[in-house]
């Protein structure tokens, strides 16, 4: 098997585009943003609900890049190996999707 696949876990055969890279790391920056804030909420001692509120926004956020990222695997990687010949690799994608559940 080819070591620069993302199967293993080294680099993607196929890169992200400029687009792709950047809309996924506006995602990723707005997500440290808000741990950012929850880290202050906690040190300005603030009501428990309004930091649970934005724990489960962040986490909203973070599923939803998951799935980004699990969806753009399988349009590129997955199809790649598939084509090549490997089918083991959805093992893989089976063990990814309950990662994330």
């Amino acid at each position: 098997m080819d070591e620069n696949r993302c199967n293993c876990c080294r680099t993607k055969h196929t890169p992200r585009s400029g687009d792709q890279s950047r809309q996924l790391q506006n995602r990723l920056s707005r997500m440290v943003g808000q741990l950012n804030g929850i880290s202050r909420m906690l040190e300005e001692n603030r009501y428990c609900g309004d930091i649970l509120t934005q724990i489960a926004a962040v986490e909203s956020a973070l599923q939803s890049f998951g799935y980004i990222v699990l969806k753009e695997h399988m349009e590129t990687c997955v199809v790649e190996e598939i084509h090549s010949g490997n089918e083991q690799i959805m093992e893989e994608v089976i063990e990814l999707v309950k990662k994330l559940k």
